[in-house]
C-alpha cells in the first residue's frame, strides 16, 4: 500500500503519550500507533452500525430503491436511513 504523510499537532502531554506507548515495544514507530488507533477507531464504528442494523432488523424495515444504490456505498445509505428514522422517533 502506497503511503503518504499527515501532519498533526499533538500538546506536549499527548505527544509523550504517543511516545511512551511506542517505548513499550509494541509499536515501532509513533506512526504505527497512529495507524492502529485509526483501524481501531474504524473497527469501532463499523461494530456500531452493524448493531444499529441489527436492531432495525428487530424493528421496521428499511426500504431502499435500486436508484439509491448508484454510486454510493450501502453503509452510506443505511446510515443516512437510520438517522432518519431515528429524527422521526424523536418528534
Amino acid at each position: 500500500m502506497a503511503m503518504t504523510s499527515l501532519n498533526i499537532s499533538l500538546p506536549e502531554q499527548l505527544k509523550a503519550y504517543v511516545e511512551a506507548q511506542v517505548e513499550t515495544g509494541e509499536y515501532g514507530t509513533p506512526s504505527e500507533y497512529m495507524r492502529e488507533l485509526i483501524r481501531q477507531d474504524r473497527r469501532c464504528r463499523m461494530d456500531a452500525l452493524e448493531q444499529k442494523l441489527l436492531q432495525s432488523l428487530a424493528g421496521e424495515s428499511i426500504s431502499i430503491q435500486p436508484y439509491e444504490l448508484e454510486g454510493r456505498p450501502l453503509s452510506e445509505i443505511l446510515r443516512e436511513k437510520l438517522k432518519a428514522r431515528s429524527t422521526k422517533k424523536k418528534r
